[in-house]
C-alpha cells in the first residue's frame, strides 16, 4: 500500500465518523432521512452541509441555507482548477473528479511528489470518502429519527459542535485564525438585527474579501524580477 493510499484511506475514515454526525443532527433538525441522504450525495462538502442544517434549524429561510452552503464551498473552484492542472482529467472523469473534489482529496494529491502518487492520493480519498460519508450518513439520519428533538440530547449545540472539528485541522497558522475572529466578530453584531443564515452569509463574504485583499497585498510587497 503507497504511502498515498495510507493517507486517503485514514482521511476517509475519519470523514466517515463526521459522516454519521451530519445525519443524526439533519433528521433530528426536521430533515427527512431522504433529504439528508440527498444533501450527501449531491453536495458532497461537509463544511457546506453543516451549514444549511444550522441555518435551518435556526429558523432561516431556505435561500439563507443555500446562500451560506455556495459562499463556504467557493473554494472548491480553486480546488477544481488546480486539480485539472495536476490531474487532467478527461471524459466521465472530470464529471466524477469534480464531484470527489474536497479539501482533503485536493490536499492528498497536491502533497505527494510523484504524479502517480498525487493521482492515486487524490482517487483513494475521494472515493473512500465519498462511499464513507455517504453510508455513515445513512446511518446517522436512521438515528437521527429515533432521537427526535434536537434539544433532547443537546444535539442544538452539537451541529456548532461538529462543523468546529471539520474546522480545527484548517487552523494551523496566524491568517486562519483572524479570519475565524473576523467571521465571529462580523456573525456576532449581525445576528441582532439580520434573519437567521444572513449573518454566516456576511460572515463568509467578509472573509473572501479578506483573503482577496490579503492575495494582493502579498502580491505588491513581492520583488519585481529585473527584465
Amino acid at each position: 500500500m503507497t504511502p498515498a493510499t495510507r493517507m486517503g484511506l485514514s482521511i476517509a475514515a475519519a470523514l466517515t465518523l463526521y459522516g454519521v454526525s451530519f445525519g443524526a443532527l439533519a433528521t433530528a433538525s426536521g430533515f427527512t432521512f431522504w433529504q439528508a441522504v440527498a444533501l450527501s450525495a449531491l453536495l458532497f462538502s461537509g463544511g457546506s452541509q453543516f451549514a444549511i442544517i444550522g441555518v435551518v434549524a435556526a429558523g432561516g429561510s431556505g435561500p439563507a441555507a443555500l446562500g451560506a452552503s455556495t459562499l463556504l464551498s467557493a473554494r472548491n473552484t480553486i480546488y477544481g482548477v488546480q486539480m485539472k492542472a495536476l490531474l487532467d482529467p478527461s471524459g466521465w472523469r472530470r464529471y466524477v473528479a469534480a464531484q470527489l473534489t474536497i479539501d482533503e482529496s485536493a490536499a492528498n494529491a497536491m502533497v505527494q511528489t510523484d504524479p502517480a502518487e498525487s493521482r492515486r492520493g487524490f482517487w483513494v480519498t475521494g472515493i473512500a470518502s465519498y462511499l464513507g460519508w455517504n453510508a455513515a450518513t445513512m446511518f446517522g439520519a436512521a438515528l437521527g429519527d429515533v432521537i427526535g428533538d434536537p434539544e433532547t440530547l443537546g444535539l442544538d449545540g452539537a451541529v456548532v459542535a461538529a462543523f468546529l472539528g471539520l474546522l480545527w485541522p484548517r487552523l494551523r497558522s496566524r491568517e486562519p485564525w483572524a479570519l475565524a475572529v473576523l467571521a465571529a466578530l462580523v456573525t456576532m453584531l449581525t445576528m441582532p438585527v439580520l434573519p437567521p443564515g444572513v449573518p454566516v452569509m456576511v460572515a463568509a463574504a467578509a472573509a473572501v474579501l479578506w483573503s482577496v485583499a490579503g492575495r494582493r497585498r502579498r502580491g505588491s510587497l513581492a520583488p519585481e524580477e529585473d527584465s
